[in-house]
């Protein structure tokens, strides 16, 4: 028998913060195995903890997409919720504790924005012959709609190389949305050079470019960027290496190519925890990615003697996944307990059905 739920009329009101835990305990002990909580390696411990699967936004969709959850909380971003919902059974449903949290990289890139480059390049080019839309799974799910329309496809940054070499197979040219730095820095691992990358400025008529400039690319880069890893430059790394020249520099592709250049390895979330999770003991690590994961990565492997530091001596997290908080996921478990299903993620079905089309190439490849 689960534990009796007290509810108050107002879970945000709670200022006991263990008083909060424990009822989402109760909650989720009382939903059983009704209920899946999906948590993104960058969300806050206090939320993390409560998390039945945790990893990067498509593995931990997919994992729940198998499980038999009829609900689906997603302790992410709005755009990891509609994945979730896009390749999930009809009869789950996919639900985020607060509304409000988004990803400003995401935001970047609109389909109208999108929508309008791809009309401009038409009175230069046949984009549908010459360009493969490629849309990073950090996208809301209308941009991951456009690429199935369009012939394109979806990336991870585990897997944007293969993604990138399987666009280029089908047409010369790739438009990269939203987060220029992961396009670069995969398409310099391909051996492109950077002056054949070319940033789309979506505020200027052409994207700020010349119709010689776009028929010489080979990738169009949106003008978007994570301000997490905006945050590291190749100067934190030089300092720290004075410092500690042992240091080993790990760092997520979204950071910039002069860091990732400087880098000793640049991979996923996955990645970087996997790397440093086999590395040998009492070596000290530099790591560009978010604060949350890296503190994280530094509890979990200092009994091994790992130094594990974060790279920018500006705290910075992700200010809109660390909207979702212990009340919010309180509040949303007990809504789904009085049955009041709250911020569903739902996207309409002609959009999830070309999504999980561009979705779908990507699994292929």
């Amino acid at each position: 028998m689960g534990l009796a739920v007290h509810k108050l009329e107002d879970p945000f009101s709670i200022q006991d913060d263990e008083e909060c835990q424990q009822r989402i305990l109760a909650a989720k002990e009382e939903l059983g195995e009704r209920l899946v909580i999906l948590g993104h390696h960058y969300q806050r411990e206090e939320v993390f903890q409560h998390a039945d699967f945790s990893g990067d936004s498509l593995k931990l969709s997919r994992q729940a997409a198998n499980s038999q959850a009829e609900y689906i909380v997603f302790c992410g971003v709005h755009f990891m919720a509609e994945v979730a919902d896009i390749l999930s059974r009809p009869d789950q449903i996919s639900v985020i504790p607060d509304m409000n949290a988004g990803c400003s990289m995401a935001d970047m890139a609109d389909l109208p924005k999108v929508e309008k480059a791809w009309q401009e390049l038409s009175t230069i080019l046949n984009p549908d012959e010459t360009i493969t839309p490629v849309t990073y799974i950090n996208s809301a799910a209308d941009l991951k709609g456009f690429c199935g329309r369009h012939g394109g496809i979806v990336c991870t940054s585990t897997n944007a190389r293969h993604v990138l070499e399987w666009s280029f197979s089908q047409r010369e040219k790739v438009l990269f949305f939203p987060d220029q730095h992961l396009g670069r820095n995969t398409g310099a691992t391909m051996g492109i050079p950077l002056d054949q990358m070319v940033v789309w400025d979506y505020d200027l008529p052409m994207g700020g470019l010349t119709a010689e400039e776009i028929h010489n690319a080979k990738i169009i880069l949106w003008k978007g960027f994570c301000s997490v890893h905006q945050m590291f430059r190749p100067e934190q790394i030089d300092r720290f290496k004075e410092m500690h020249p042992e240091t080993k520099i790990i760092s997520h592709p979204e950071s910039s190519y002069e860091v990732c250049q400087k880098s000793d390895y640049v991979g996923s979330t996955e990645y970087i925890i996997k790397t440093i999770a086999e590395a040998e003991p009492n070596t000290r690590w530099l790591v560009g990615t978010e604060l949350n994961l890296v503190n994280r990565l530094h509890e979990q492997f200092k009994g091994e003697g790992k130094s594990v530091h974060f790279m920018s001596p500006t705290v910075c997290m992700c200010s809109t996944m660390f909207r979702i908080d212990p009340p919010h996921l309180l509040w949303t478990l007990e809504n789904l307990l009085e049955g009041n299903v709250v911020n569903q993620i739902k996207v309409d079905e002609s959009v999830a059905e070309q999504a999980r089309l561009a979705l779908e190439r990507m699994l292929e490849v």
